[in-house]
């Protein structure tokens, strides 16, 4: 069983949003998020949702919020449900500030290519995947509402004032910040923080941080041990994120180009995808994953939000 989509009716409900992976139930002041057990790949839905990866994804970036909440304020409030985050409503900023501490996955498909600019930021010669930087570098993209998001430097984000000078100023410094608390706590849990993404948002004129942070959707993470000795050798690092998912899928045809058709996941690699997840929420937590019943979960959901909202 699986929780593919949500279409709930909440008293005092002003809106509703359903994007790739969390259905947004939107309030006066506040925004109850299900995080749904869908997954996707280069901007694309799959069609088999992966049990438990709801459940995960929710309480790992809970776990984060909470404890990055003296960087930068952030947009929750509760967990009231496994797969439920209640916070404020914000203005979102229509930037995915993506910060990448090793030579991995869209850079190094980038610096493959024979290009050294990411982003407006070069990048060193002489680099081979999984090299860490010498410092950690912010490689920001436009946040699409439909297709796919877009590559942009600073130059351009500030020429097309998508953002002033000062939020941008705000915006890099947390995100800095936020991956050094990252890197920070996976290194205690014996992992390393490749690279992620952070999301922002705008409410009462300050900044606030919005969406999950360093979950394996949004992050990319290595094994630490042997991490040096796998490099040295010039051998793959063991990662822990949803890059997998991505190889299975261009071994199977697909990288979201026009006229290429989605490959549906067997039960074996699906499953495998959820053991994956929740060795991930163990490892970056350091908390066993409880699995919450299937039965009833529609009803428990909306329920959840019901009683938050009524006792808040």
């Amino acid at each position: 069983m699986s929780l593919k989509n949500t279409d709930y009716t909440i008293p005092n409900q002003t809106g509703y949003y359903s994007g790739k992976v969390r259905d947004v139930y939107f309030f006066d002041e506040r925004m109850a998020i299900v995080v749904s057990d869908r997954i996707s790949a280069f901007d694309h839905i799959l069609p088999r949702a992966i049990p438990y990866k709801g459940q995960v994804l929710n309480n790992i970036a809970a776990h984060f919020l909470k404890a990055s909440s003296d960087i930068i304020p952030n947009w929750l409030l509760a967990t009231p449900h496994p797969n439920v985050s209640i916070g404020h409503k914000c203005e979102p900023i229509k930037l995915e500030m993506v910060v990448r501490g090793y030579m991995a996955g869209h850079a190094w498909r980038t610096y493959k290519s024979g290009e050294r600019v990411l982003c407006g930021v070069t990048m060193p010669e002489g680099m081979k995947e999984a090299d860490a930087f010498p410092h950690p570098i912010v490689t920001p993209a436009t946040k699409a509402d439909e297709g796919h998001d877009e590559d942009i430097s600073k130059e351009d984000i500030l020429k097309q004032g998508i953002v002033s000078s000062d939020i941008w100023a705000q915006l890099e410094k947390a995100s800095l910040d936020l991956f050094a608390l990252g890197t920070k706590m996976a290194k205690e849990q014996g992992l390393i923080l490749v690279d992620t993404k952070y999301e922002f948002g705008i409410k009462d004129g300050a900044l606030m941080l919005i969406d999950e942070i360093h979950t394996p959707d949004s992050s990319r993470y290595y094994i630490l041990d042997g991490y040096t000795e796998r490099q040295e050798k010039g051998e793959r690092q063991k990662q822990l994120s949803k890059e997998f998912v991505r190889e299975w899928l261009m071994e199977n045809g697909f990288q979201g180009l026009d006229g290429q058709v989605m490959p549906e996941m067997p039960d074996d690699f699906l499953n495998l995808v959820t053991d994956r997840y929740i060795d991930l929420h163990d490892r970056i937590t350091g908390i066993p994953f409880k699995k919450t019943s299937y039965d009833g979960i529609d009803e428990n959901i909306q329920s959840a939000i019901v009683k938050y909202l009524e006792h808040e």
